[in-house]
């Protein structure tokens, strides 16, 4: 276990960092002073890194791949000591109406939304300072439902389960553990949307529009550093929630 001065950077480690909102997440985590960690899968996330400037650093790994993780997380504490905010932000999204839906769909999805930040918080955690924070990333869809979503919101709501957990094994250390919901946020996951569809999912948003990623990362952001939060989940979806 890991300590550090509350006077000091906080050193986060952001998983599916190489776009959209774990990007985001990074790049406000290092405006604000902090050191950043991007973990993804593509190379481009060692271009990503180089263009935050010194606070960062990319990493190449698979939440899906627990040795990569290992060898990833203790790569981040060699170099800063220890790590202080794990966001779990890779997500996987594969549609199907539950009769075509493929097994091997399926797993993926759960393999990278819901095994992923599992092996992400085990590989994290020898490195986690006490009083540390987790924060993981949910969706609308793992507390309403979408047809055509059974894997994805599966995966959401085994998140929701997960964090609850996690939230209490982990408050013997100070470690909290909460939960944000994005609602319809613009990002190359979202792209793939029908126009159709898009337009009929904005107008059930009360605020009438798509939030932004980075209205997202200050939720993130606040969440991280508040002290006597924890197995929370906190809803940044313009209202959406309500309507549903």
């Amino acid at each position: 276990m890991t300590t550090q001065s509350k006077l000091e950077a906080r050193r986060w480690v952001v998983t599916g960092a190489s776009r959209g909102l774990g990007l985001a997440i990074a790049r406000l985590a290092a405006r604000n002073g902090d050191r950043v960690a991007l973990f993804a899968r593509g190379e481009n996330v060692l271009n990503e890194a180089r263009i935050i400037g010194d606070n960062a650093i990319g990493v190449i790994a698979d939440v899906t791949d627990p040795s990569a993780l290992a060898g990833a997380c203790e790569q981040v504490a060699e170099r800063w000591g220890g790590i202080d905010v794990l966001v779990n932000n890779a997500g996987l999204h594969r549609g199907g109406l539950i009769g075509s839906l493929s097994l091997g769909d399926w797993q993926d999805v759960i393999d990278t939304n819901l095994s992923g930040p599992l092996n992400c918080v085990r590989a994290a955690l020898p490195y986690l300072s006490d009083e540390g924070s987790i924060v993981n990333i949910g969706a609308v869809v793992g507390l309403r439902g979408f047809a055509g979503d059974a894997a994805y919101g599966a995966s959401k709501a085994g998140l929701v389960g997960l964090t609850q957990v996690l939230a209490v094994e982990l408050a013997r250390r100070g470690v909290r553990v909460n939960l944000v919901i994005p609602g319809m946020v613009s990002t190359e996951m979202t792209a793939g949307i029908s126009p159709r569809a898009k337009a009929k999912l904005v107008e059930s948003i009360p605020l009438g529009r798509e939030g932004t990623a980075d209205e997202l990362a200050n939720v993130v952001w606040w969440v991280a550093g508040s002290p006597y939060m924890t197995g929370s989940t906190i809803s940044n979806d313009g209202g959406l929630l309500c309507r549903l």
